[in-house]
């Protein structure tokens, strides 16, 4: 009895012993796949951080290859209330027609788009019927011509990129529509390369036969020279045609023919703040009203009165 008692007692001893060596290993395991998993984490949101702040520079192999860094300009949109100057549009397309449309198209700007932003519907119709466009072929399938509708897109100068080439030398203009918006910089960017030719290049330089340096192009060496110059258009409505402000007026043009919507965009942006904003300070006011009686009232219990 008495060897049964200490067996036993000794069996209780071990068993306490393995379960709590099991205990403990599962303690550390419990310990040790949390730290893992926080650990997993930290390094995840390390990673991202990092990759993030990776994408917001790009930088080329060399400075030359890289271009010179164009300042930040304050202009009219810039802001979350502000619009495009529209009476800087109007003296932009001025400049596009008279000097740009000699090399570079716009074809996907439609004539309608500028109707109420820097032009009446007369004047609109006046500037699209002075271009012909292809029309249904007659009836014996010879091709026709037809004037220039609101509908159509604006022309370019040429009629295909083969031509475009031939005529400058091998180099194919952009198309501007969207140029702002393609080009890093944006409306700084083409401020500065309109304005930014020097008169020689830097010593040491060396360009290819028919290029031109630009500190602010990509490599320095573009095949479009400079093409602005004090009085080089007539603004109708008497504004000094200076290099910066031809430079400024084209560049806010550009700007809404890459972003149209803009204006209207921050229009409806602004209501859709102020009709959510209502109808949120409404909701939280019937969360309220509907939930108070709930929430501040108060359970009581009146024990019976003892009989006597």
């Amino acid at each position: 009895m008495f060897s049964k008692s200490i067996f036993n007692r000794v069996a209780s001893k071990a068993a306490a012993r393995t379960m709590a060596t099991a205990a403990g290993t599962s303690a550390k395991a419990a310990s040790s796949s949390k730290f893992l998993i926080t650990g997993a984490a930290l390094a995840g949101v390390t990673a991202s951080g990092l990759l993030y702040a990776d994408s917001l520079t790009a930088n080329a192999m060399t400075a030359a290859e890289h271009g010179l860094h164009s300042p930040e300009f304050d202009w009219p949109q810039n802001g979350p209330f502000e619009t495009f100057d529209h009476a800087s549009i109007r003296r932009g397309y001025q400049v596009y027609r008279e000097v740009c449309a000699a090399c570079h198209s716009l074809d996907r700007v439609a004539w309608r788009t500028l109707v109420g932003v820097s032009h009446t519907n007369s004047e609109v119709k006046a500037m699209a019927e002075e271009f012909e466009y292809d029309d249904e072929p007659d009836d014996d399938g010879n091709p026709k011509k037809r004037p220039g509708k609101l509908a159509d897109n604006i022309p370019g100068p040429y009629p295909n990129e083969q031509a475009a080439r031939a005529a400058n030398q091998g180099a194919l203009p952009p198309d501007l529509s969207l140029i702002v918006k393609a080009r890093h910089g944006g409306s700084d960017y083409i401020f500065s390369l309109l304005t930014g030719y020097p008169e020689e290049p830097p010593e040491g330089v060396v360009l290819p036969v028919g290029a031109n340096y630009n500190p602010y192009f990509p490599g320095g060496s573009i095949a479009m020279g400079r093409v602005l110059f004090d009085d080089l258009v007539e603004y109708e409505d008497g504004t000094p045609a200076t290099t910066s402000q031809m430079a400024k007026d084209v560049t806010q043009f550009l700007n809404w023919a890459s972003e149209p919507e803009h204006d209207e965009r921050k229009r409806q942006g602004l209501k859709a703040i102020i009709i959510l904003s209502s109808l949120y300070l409404l909701s939280v006011w019937v969360k309220k009203f509907k939930w108070a009686g709930i929430k501040t009232r108060k359970f009581t219990f009146t024990p019976p009165k003892p009989r006597k």
